[in-house]
């Protein structure tokens, strides 16, 4: 008893054709995840860059808030740099300076300097360094401030006095040492405060660290535009100072992105291009040198012909293979009769029987009506067409043609 081998299987199975795909599968999902993480790099950069933009419309820029103190007469101005801030106060009879150093551009002696402005100082969220340099007397207490929870006043400030109650997030302060005149407003249960004025020159200097509470998104809440109107729209020019590159000192570079750079980025990085060369010269499809075919410079007719014929019978296609014996012969008998390429069937058959005598019934039969209905009969049909072709040519006395 013999045993049949199984056919062997050559159309390629899904986990073929996933595995062969897999290298591409990769790739493409490397390119997607690089792409996602790219735009909430950009969607995080542009939220850092509105965060309380006066500039700005977005939730949390400051826009509605400037908008509002413009038309109540004050006059904004935004100034990028501690020059072109100490012009504009020198310019003007009063006004409120409003510092949001976000970038922690100032240094210690930048912010002395801003310390001896003539005009009432506001400072937006200071970190560590600049509230040891700006208030010793208060301290840093970090992010401990939520937007849901409402602080009371709870001090004598006259602008906390009129918002009553405000909702902000962000830093708290604790004051320090209270023999210095520092007060505190707006605690929570903890005693952090979101807000402290410090005695400075004759105009004071207050520290606010609920800062979410000057957003668009949050200055409807509560007291939080009593607040702000009150604080920032006391004198008729309002100062909005965001330190930038022209406060950088002299001589001092910009870090360069591979300064900002952690120091495991610059070899994964290259590990990732190295293993990406590799896998593609691994996985990536060679195409090898251009081969000539070789082909006979010369092709007989006659094998065209014997092709075309063993297709036809293939196809059991006798009637094409007759009417394509039928149509060259109705060529050729209408030059012999002299009749033009565009003779009509029935022209050519009244003069082809003319000079013949046969009779049109069975021309016409001969050159459109009969059917084969076996090789036999299309052989036959053949030799009728080859023998009226020479009668025609031994009437007309030109040679038959072959």
């Amino acid at each position: 008893m013999s045993v049949t081998a199984a056919p062997e299987v050559l159309t390629p199975t899904l986990r073929a054709t996933g595995a062969r795909a897999r290298f591409w599968i990769i790739g493409i999902a490397l390119i997607v995840l690089v792409g996602v993480v790219a735009l909430a790099t950009e969607r995080g950069a542009s939220t850092a860059a509105s965060w309380l933009d006066p500039d700005s419309a977005a939730p949390d820029g400051t826009r509605a808030l400037v908008e509002v103190l413009r038309e109540q007469g004050v006059e904004v101005h935004l100034a990028t740099s501690l020059n072109q801030m100490r012009s504009l106060v020198d310019a003007a009879d009063s006004a409120t300076v409003v510092l949001h150093d976000r970038d922690a551009v100032l240094d210690e002696d930048q912010r002395a300097r801003f310390l001896r402005t003539t005009a009432r100082l506001v400072v937006l969220e200071p970190g560590l360094a600049a509230t040891a340099d700006l208030a010793p007397a208060v301290g840093l207490a970090g992010n401990a401030l939520d937007s849901e929870e409402r602080l009371a006043a709870g001090c004598a400030l006259p602008a906390a006095q009129r918002a009553d109650e405000i909702r902000g997030s962000g830093f708290g302060y604790r004051i320090l040492d209270a023999s210095t005149g520092a007060v505190g407003c707006f605690a929570n249960d903890d005693d952090i405060v979101a807000l402290v004025e410090v005695p400075h020159d004759d105009r004071g200097l207050v520290l606010l660290g609920a800062t979410s509470l000057l957003t668009n998104d949050e200055i409807a809440l509560a007291g939080n535009a009593a607040l702000a109107l009150n604080l920032l729209g006391e004198d008729a020019t309002l100062v909005w100072y965001v330190p930038g590159v022209d406060d950088l000192r002299a001589g001092e570079e910009l870090p360069s992105i591979l300064d900002l750079t952690a120091t495991w980025v610059t070899p994964l990085a290259i590990l990732a291009l190295l293993v990406t060369i590799a896998a593609g010269v691994w996985r990536g499809r060679r195409f090898g040198p251009l081969v000539r075919e070789r082909l006979p410079v010369i092709v007989r007719s006659s094998e065209t012909m014997e092709g075309r014929a063993r297709l036809y019978e293939r196809a059991n296609a006798r009637l094409h293979a007759l009417d394509a014996l039928r149509m060259a012969a109705l060529g050729r008998l209408a030059a012999r009769v002299g009749l033009s390429r565009t003779a009509s069937v029935d022209e050519i058959v009244a003069a082809v029987a003319a000079l013949t005598g046969r009779s049109r019934s069975e021309l016409g039969d001969l050159l459109v009506g009969a059917l084969p209905n076996s090789d036999a009969e299309l052989l036959r049909l053949s030799d009728e067409l080859s023998r009226l072709e020479h009668d025609v040519a031994r009437v007309t006395g030109a040679p038959p043609t072959r």
